[in-house]
């Protein structure tokens, strides 16, 4: 990890670097992610052209938004602090023959070193698995280039999140490995919202993406009362 680290959870990162040799069976403990990756590039579409722009991946894991954005024609950086999933990430961009750029790094680092340079940042389902996701949301507002957009995906807190989310997907249906997500570390769009306009980002979207568990079936749209992605613009030159 690097020297600006201490917003991490050692636990989280070494829980995903432990899948890192299945990230990219789309029948594996990550199955929901490929099935829910569409969708997301979809989503990043409708609010941004991705092709010939500089995307900051935070978070990226073994590489699988990384790639579908790669795909589209952006130049892509991933940042994540689990080694494995990098490592997994890189080699399956040799396979495929995308160029991408993967570093083992966290947006601390980044909006340091690379403030103001990104057209586009992505943060897909991390916010809910770092100690202090406000100075997430603040990092990857300094990273983003003033107008450039940033797009977050993440999990509402209330009981039908924690039904659904945790105690279906997790413990009854086993859709994603058990222990993935603690509910106090769950975020209400309000809260999201509010960190957004802290860090100068303008919220210009909030949708709800809806699953059906039996048919395994997405959508985007419709309420926000349990999994969500949220675009935001950079407002400030600051």
């Amino acid at each position: 990890m690097t020297a600006s680290s201490s917003n991490v959870d050692a636990a989280e990162v070494a829980s995903f670097d432990a899948l890192a040799d299945q990230w990219w069976d789309p029948q594996g403990p990550l199955r929901t992610l490929h099935e829910i990756n569409p969708l997301r590039l979809e989503y990043v579409r409708a609010h941004a052209a991705i092709s010939n722009q500089r995307v900051l991946d935070v978070g990226c894991g073994g590489g699988l938004f990384s790639e579908a954005l790669a795909a589209d024609g952006a130049d892509v950086i991933g940042i994540d602090l689990a080694a494995g999933s990098l490592a997994a990430a890189a080699a399956h961009a040799t396979k495929t023959g995308l160029r991408i750029d993967y570093l083992e790094s966290d947006i601390d680092a980044q909006s340091t070193t690379h403030a103001d340079e990104y057209d586009i940042v992505t943060c897909l389902e991390l916010l809910e698995h770092v100690p202090d996701p406000e100075r997430l949301v603040s990092g990857c507002a300094r990273a983003v280039k003033p107008n450039g957009i940033v797009f977050f995906s993440t999990i509402n807190r209330n009981a039908k999140s924690f039904a659904l989310a945790i105690v279906a997907a997790e413990y009854l249906l086993n859709l994603v490995p058990r222990g993935t997500h603690e509910y106090q570390k769950l975020i209400r769009p309000a809260e999201l919202a509010a960190w957004c306009r802290s860090a100068g980002l303008e919220v210009v979207d909030i949708t709800g993406m809806q699953f059906n568990p039996l048919t395994r079936r997405h959508r985007l749209g419709g309420p926000v009362d349990v999994n969500y992605l949220c675009c935001a613009r950079r407002t400030s030159s600051t």
